[in-house]
């Protein structure tokens, strides 16, 4: 009997005083759209300079320093949100749906492998920058 009117005081606490939680600022609909536009840039100029002959080496470096450059200069406040694994996983989805195919990516493997040659290049390319700050 006593564990009864133990666990139901407990029951009217936690319903009269719940517990807080902290929601991420990346939910904000802002900086998912500054990251749909962040990410459709980079495909875009990463499958245009495949299909202009470009090696993936270069046309990733291209598409890089192209992108970061339109993000340096951006004064949208919300950049700072945008986390660089969420920003890679999205980037790699989006290039192996574009064009992928046409040098072999497909799929969830085709996905993982650009991701994590996304992020080997970039570190390489910007050592000093954050894609997103």
């Amino acid at each position: 009997m006593l564990n009864f009117f133990f666990g139901l005081l407990l029951f009217i606490i936690f319903q009269l005083n719940p517990a807080i939680g902290f929601a991420l600022d990346t939910s904000d609909p802002s900086v998912s759209l500054l990251q749909n536009r962040i990410v459709n840039n980079f495909s875009k100029k990463y499958c245009n300079a495949i299909q202009n002959g470009f090696s993936k080496d270069e046309a990733m470096k291209s598409a890089i320093v192209k992108t970061e450059n339109i993000i340096s200069f951006s004064y949208n406040p919300q950049k700072k949100w945008i986390e660089k694994s969420d920003l890679a996983n999205q980037i790699s989805l989006q290039v192996v749906n574009d064009c992928g195919w046409s040098f072999g990516l497909i799929g969830k493997e085709g996905s993982n492998y650009f991701k994590s040659y996304f992020l080997e290049i970039y570190e390489k390319t910007t050592p000093d920058k954050n894609f997103s700050r």
